[in-house]
């Protein structure tokens, strides 16, 4: 008997990642970052696989060396790295690795040479989003440096990208400004030799909506999970994570009842409270606090009072909920359960923030479908 679970449909993610593949004449990059947003970062990159996806993606070499380990031999990019880490690892595994200075250059030549194998490198450029990639002023510096690697045999630069500040927002005039922008440094990097197999800067929401954008590669994210980067349309994609809990008590207390720490909510009639062993700690926003929505039985009620670090408390009215009910946080919304998208309006944050926090050591995962974890 389970106490609380996450269940992840494999099949969903394989599903989801087919449909983006088939919006495509690109390559498909899923990205298993953050533990595959919160569904368990090998299983998911199996289905994202099974479903044709020819690339994974990860933030750090630590989530790319796992990768390996676990046996996956597809491509990995991995795109967040500190100076001083073990890079001659990631070239040794045949990861490509991504480059915004000439000194991290000059780190990957070492690391090739450790490693006995010419580093695959993709420069990124900021086109717009100030956040990881050279700035525009420091493009030259970074291909010449680039330039000089490959022909010293050391790296081939397989690819130039970027990443998008707006796509979520069809029709931001900044989408335009930053593919421009992209073209700009794509014709720079030519004058300086560099002729990439893979251009890449379509996210979910620009593989969605922005075909011009998608060149070589297409980079998705929580599309592949089921969820939509694009507010308004779901795009036919499939929810792929469902979190539930078992009530641990449920109990009648009466009209003008103080709920959870801070007595910040109140009865206002002689109610039934179920109480379910999932919070913070779990992946339970705090600010879900008497906004959250669960559906316990054949009724969707919200969290009353604050959200605790092992458990919150909800107000189920006169509904029939006894303890051993099952409390389902969100799913895919098949059976009128609430959706990662409703948490994700009621808290004031996005979906993405809604699956990937629930990957507690204290919830288990279960996967379900066809694929196998």
């Amino acid at each position: 008997m389970w106490q609380a679970e996450v269940r992840v449909d494999l099949d969903a993610i394989r599903d989801n990642v087919a449909a983006l593949r088939a919006r495509t004449s690109a390559e498909v990059l899923v990205a298993v970052k953050a533990d595959g947003y919160g569904h368990g970062m090998v299983p998911a990159g199996r289905a994202a696989i099974a479903g044709g996806a020819t690339w994974l993606g990860v933030a750090t070499l630590d989530e790319a060396l796992t990768l390996r380990r676990a046996g996956i031999e597809s491509r990995v990019l991995a795109w967040l790295l500190s100076p001083g880490l073990p890079l001659h690892e990631g070239v040794a595994a045949g990861i490509d690795l991504s480059a915004a200075t000439p000194e991290l250059v000059d780190e990957l030549v070492a690391a090739a040479r450790q490693a006995g194998r010419t580093a695959q490198v993709h420069l990124k450029l900021d086109t717009g989003l100030a956040r990881g990639g050279a700035a525009q002023a420091d493009w030259p510096a970074l291909f010449e440096a680039a330039a000089k690697a490959q022909a010293g045999g050391d790296v081939e630069v397989v690819g130039v990208w970027s990443h998008f500040a707006c796509a979520d927002d069809p029709g931001h005039e900044s989408v335009d400004r930053q593919l421009a922008a992209f073209g700009e440094g794509l014709e720079l990097a030519g004058r300086y030799g560099i002729s990439p197999r893979f251009r890449h800067i379509a996210n979910s929401a620009a593989t969605l909506s922005r075909p011009d954008s998608h060149f070589d590669l297409v980079r998705v994210g929580i599309a592949a999970y089921g969820l939509s980067p694009i507010a308004g349309d779901t795009y036919g994609l499939r929810p792929a994570m469902t979190a539930r809990a078992r009530v641990t008590l449920a109990k009648r207390v009466p009209a003008g009842q103080g709920v959870s720490y801070g007595l910040t909510y109140t009865t206002d009639r002689e109610t039934t409270l179920a109480v379910v062993p999932l919070g913070y700690g779990d992946g339970v926003p705090r600010h879900a606090s008497s906004t959250g929505p669960v559906r316990i039985g054949g009724a969707v009620s919200r969290i009353a009072g604050r959200v605790c670090m092992d458990q919150f408390v909800v107000d189920v009215g006169d509904e029939p909920v006894e303890a051993g009910d099952v409390a389902t946080l969100f799913g895919p919304g098949d059976d009128g359960e609430p959706t990662a998208d409703d948490w994700a309006a009621a808290t004031g944050t996005i979906n993405y923030e809604i699956v990937t926090r629930f990957g507690s050591s204290r919830v288990p995962r279960h996967y379900d479908g066809e694929v196998r974890p």
